[in-house]
């Protein structure tokens, strides 16, 4: 699978106030499925499986994103259900205090943002999400990577030599950049 680290920018919908732990001030987000309820949701850092092998949110978190971000999305997956493929959203906003234990987790690579340094991680801003592209039955599709994948085929440039995933990975991107 490929997990994605987009920034989107623009205008959306229903708001919740969350206290954004880099900014320590009010922050409007917006659960994806408040906006999208046909947005497939599986929050990684709400179990074992990724970078920590344990739970990093609690049960029930809801992928936040502030509003702008959130219509970007519902347009990115309107461009993909024309071609039978959905998003499937990993990672959403996430609180400076799990981006900290993520940093430890990783080593201080150079994969994962270091919450301490300049802006620290987008997703602590909910201006990002990790996303994998599925078909329109919530199957998986062949991607590069898997979810906290910290090798080259995790990077945006990369295209891989299968031709499925090629393709796959050029409609996720098509997809996101056209959104916005």
């Amino acid at each position: 699978m490929r997990c994605f680290n987009v920034p989107f920018i623009s205008s959306a919908a229903v708001v919740v106030a969350v206290k954004c732990a880099t900014a320590q001030t009010a922050v409007p987000l917006v659960d994806i499925k408040s906006v999208d309820p046909t947005m497939v949701i599986e929050l990684r850092y709400a179990g074992a499986n990724n970078l920590a092998g344990r739970a990093l949110y609690p049960p029930g978190t809801p992928a936040l994103v502030r509003p702008e971000v959130a219509s970007r999305l519902v347009t990115a997956q309107a461009i993909l259900r024309r071609y039978q493929y959905q998003l499937k959203i990993w990672d959403a906003y996430r609180p400076k205090s799990v981006q900290m234990q993520l940093w430890q987790a990783a080593h201080n690579n150079d994969y994962v943002a270091d919450p301490q340094a300049g802006a620290g991680s987008l997703h602590s801003w909910g201006v990002a999400v990790d996303a994998t592209l599925i078909d329109t039955w919530n199957r998986p599709v062949l991607m590069p990577t898997d979810f906290d994948d910290f090798t080259p085929a995790a990077m945006w440039h990369y295209r891989g030599a299968d031709p499925a995933i090629r393709s796959h990975l050029h409609l996720l991107q098509i997809a996101m950049r056209d959104a916005g």
